[in-house]
């Protein structure tokens, strides 16, 4: 899919930029959607939703320039997407297969794309945080023009990680903005329950840095806000800026949210649906007409599918690459631990054929 950013096309129009936005945030509703259904058929191990969250994720990723980076917390691969990183990439990686560029080493939906300077993730949380501040004052350092924006759920706020990210940013000047999407739960644990503060945005107090709270689900104010925590960046004055938005699925497709939330909740979040209320708005700015939403979601559906059929019959990793690219040269007793897997993996049968022992 071709990237459409205000930084790469700076002249774009109003409906431009409003139709680009809507069709971003319904890319990633899509693949929400097949993501889902082929991991409930057993066709990808993992999936992570970000249904609800599309204005802010689109949104807050929208001010980034092609030089600049986004550190990832679990659900901001449409962001991905959008900068550019194609939805071969996206969906490879879904199914670890020979065409995954981490080479089936992360599980699914934990992507990483080197082209739009979106570094893997990590399910390990608020890990993101310092290793975004330090690639930040690394920048800052070598004089490079380069914003970083540095991601988390309201559970980050919780880490060791956003405590250590906020006090190096704050002390050393660098040229990042935090957001911190808070979607009502972490995990199970809902945001009255993870902070007494009145907003996740009263924290940046602590370490000196200006804080925002913008309405998650209006992507229009979401631009705004990230347009003004960029400029801030760029004159080395970091900030955190926080999205009240709502997850409107599980944490991911292992999790069950009935367990611990009040159905009455989500239907009255699912009233506030972001892209149910921009596309509201276009419709009255006329903007866009009223057939506009089902041909973009059509085009997009058709390209996600033609992408998963392809991804389907592409060969799996080769299993050598469990033991490749730490060394020039396999050594001796990894090759020994690999030709063992291969002969338990053949013995039982229960495991992919492999692809040969190394010579000893």
């Amino acid at each position: 899919m071709a990237s459409t950013r205000t930084s790469a096309q700076p002249k774009l129009t109003k409906a431009q930029e409003a139709q680009a936005l809507l069709r971003h945030m319904l890319t990633i509703r899509v693949l929400d959607e097949r993501m889902l259904k082929l991991q409930r058929a057993g066709r990808v191990g993992f999936a992570g939703s970000a249904t609800g969250l599309e204005a802010s994720i689109i949104g807050s990723a929208w001010a980034l320039r092609p030089q600049d980076w986004l550190w990832s917390g679990l659900r901001e691969g449409g962001a991905a997407v959008m900068r550019g990183m194609p939805l071969a990439d996206y969906i490879a990686q879904m199914y670890c297969n020979s065409n995954d560029s981490a080479k089936g080493r992360q599980m699914c939906n934990h992507f990483q794309h080197k082209g739009t300077n979106y570094p893997s993730w990590s399910s390990v949380i608020g890990t993101q945080i310092v290793h975004g501040v330090g690639a930040a004052y690394a920048a800052k350092l070598r004089g490079v023009d380069e914003v970083h924006a540095i991601y988390g759920g309201d559970g980050s706020t919780s880490s060791n990680g956003f405590h250590s990210g906020l006090n190096f940013a704050g002390v050393w000047k660098v040229p990042c903005y935090f957001v911190i999407i808070d979607n009502g739960w972490a995990i199970s644990v809902c945001s009255r329950n993870q902070t007494a503060a009145k907003s996740y945005a009263d924290k940046a107090a602590a370490y000196g840095l200006p804080g925002f709270e913008v309405d998650g689900n209006d992507v229009t104010a979401v631009v705004a806000a990230s347009r003004k925590c960029h400029a801030l960046a760029l004159k080395h004055q970091p900030s955190l800026l926080v999205l009240k938005s709502y997850r409107m699925m599980g944490h991911s497709s292992s999790d069950d949210p009935t367990k611990y939330r009040d159905e009455k909740e989500v239907a009255a979040w699912q009233k506030r649906d972001p892209i149910n209320a921009f596309e509201k708005k276009l419709l009255a700015a006329k903007l866009i007409d009223k057939k506009h939403r089902a041909k973009a979601e059509a085009e997009i559906a058709a390209m996600i599918d033609a992408e998963i059929h392809h991804q389907e019959a592409a060969p799996k990793m080769a299993l050598k690459t469990l033991v490749e690219d730490v060394y020039a040269e396999v050594p001796r007793h990894l090759r020994r631990q690999y030709n063992s897997f291969i002969a338990v993996a053949e013995r039982l049968g229960h495991a992919t054929p492999g692809d040969g022992a190394f010579p000893l």
